[in-house]
């Protein structure tokens, strides 16, 4: 019912919101019908599915992010857990150095370009599931020297990033992996940050249509490369697809 309220509203016309409040209220009606049946069903190697049904909008429904709050999971009896940190912006990844360290890779996706009016109403819906939330674009370091799980140390590691997602350090070397490119840095055992210029080892489909622009990077050696080559191959393949549809 919110979703309906906010795109009523977002309507600039009275005709255009007259019309869009029909079919919002259509949809309202059509989505309380649940033909799914015995969910029992619907398994196994002959499922029982519902019949296919064509709407002019979807019925949408979203589960919305919620805070831990003061929450936790359940650990086993002996056991203890606790927020390591807190106040990221968006954090996506994590990645462990050989001492200890933790890196913590605050991202989100890039803004992606409107050529459809679908990719107004995409990027609005996906704000419900914290998709656009506001991101930082960098790594933050955290390190707990005595080991009691309460970070002693908390610096910016690495800033100035697009979109970064994978991490990995090999040898003397941090690789990331932006969302357009796969960069190396120059790294030191113990290190809080990293000011060294970065080197483009090469480049990866950024956009404009970037719709897988998480790019992982893992391994060490020929493997590193290998990965980098198949990121590169999926994403063009992606690239071009979204494009022709």
């Amino acid at each position: 019912m919110n979703l309906s309220l906010k795109l009523i509203r977002a309507a600039n016309k009275p005709r255009v919101s007259a019309a869009l409040a029909l079919v919002v209220a259509g949809l309202g009606l059509a989505s309380c019908d649940d033909a799914g049946g015995d969910p029992r069903r619907q398994i196994g190697a002959n499922p029982v599915l519902p019949a296919v049904q064509q709407y002019l909008l979807p019925p949408i429904r979203i589960a919305r992010p919620v805070p831990w709050g003061n929450n936790t999971p359940s650990v086993p009896n002996g056991l203890q857990i606790h927020a390591l940190a807190t106040g990221f912006q968006h954090p996506r990844s994590l990645y462990v150095l050989p001492n200890g360290d933790v890196l913590v890779v605050e991202s989100n996706g890039p803004k992606a370009p409107v050529f459809r009016p679908k990719d107004i109403i995409t990027g609005f819906v996906q704000t419900f599931a914290g998709a656009k939330a506001k991101d930082a674009n960098r790594i933050t370091l955290l390190r707990d020297t005595n080991g009691d799980g309460v970070p002693e140390v908390r610096s910016v590691f690495l800033d100035h990033l697009n979109s970064p997602f994978g991490v990995a350090l090999v040898g003397h070397y941090l690789y990331v992996a932006n969302t357009d490119a796969i960069i190396r840095y120059p790294y030191q055992d113990g290190q809080t940050s990293i000011t060294a210029p970065g080197t483009k080892l090469t480049d990866l489909p950024g956009g404009p249509i970037d719709h897988h622009w998480t790019k992982s990077d893992i391994g060490t050696g020929w493997r590193l490369l290998w990965l980098a080559l198949q990121l590169l191959r999926q994403t063009s393949r992606s690239t071009r697809q979204a494009a022709a549809a």
